[in-house]
């Protein structure tokens, strides 16, 4: 067990560097760790260890590689994705085996990092379902003002691709939501239409 708390310690710290800061002024993305741990935990009471470094791991480091360095458009911010993908689940198996934790350990946390198995490996899948319930009860609101000048459908359309990739136990989390009037109108709406 101590190579996953070494593991813990290195993931956290290498949060530690995010120059975002939360309104509490901790490090953003240590902050989203907890969230997405925390909604692990509530999906998956029995998470594994290895899940719960996962969920700390999801945007490992995901500040270093800005939106804008990719090109403009769906493409390409689909390209950024896959990338960020890729690196986070490569950066958390190195901070795994550096902690000591076994390889096979460390390659679960990969593949579930980089969403490998979408609907199909659990650990997967409880990832994509907290990463997404951590959108809806937490950032929603300062993605809608950062993105004002979408149309009302653009939104819709956001949410009912959030909904598509969660699992029923998670939608059902999210419908027990307490989300301002307006952003659970447009939910509503999205998953009218799922």
């Amino acid at each position: 067990m101590q190579s996953f708390d070494r593991a813990r310690a290195l993931i956290d710290a290498a949060h530690a560097a995010d120059p975002v800061r939360a309104p509490d002024g901790r490090p953003a993305e240590l902050v989203y760790g907890e969230r997405v741990e925390a909604w692990v935990v509530r999906l998956v009471p029995e998470a594994s260890p290895a899940l719960r470094l996962a969920a700390r791991a999801q945007h490992l480091e995901r500040w270093t590689v800005p939106r804008a360095s990719f090109p403009e458009g769906k493409p390409g911010y689909l390209a950024w994705r896959r990338s960020l993908y890729t690196k986070q689940a490569e950066r958390a198996r190195a901070l795994l085996l550096e902690a000591g934790v076994d390889a096979d350990a460390a390659a679960d946390v990969a593949t579930w990092v980089s969403k490998t198995g979408l609907k199909t490996n659990a650990g997967t899948q409880a990832l994509e379902d907290a990463a997404c319930l951590v959108f809806l009860e937490n950032e929603i609101g300062a993605f809608a003002a950062q993105h004002a000048a979408y149309p009302r459908e653009k939104f819709v359309d956001i949410l009912r691709k959030t909904w598509r990739k969660m699992s029923p136990a998670a939608q059902q989390q999210a419908v027990a939501l307490s989300l301002p009037p307006a952003i659970a109108a447009l939910v509503h709406e999205a998953i009218g239409g799922a």
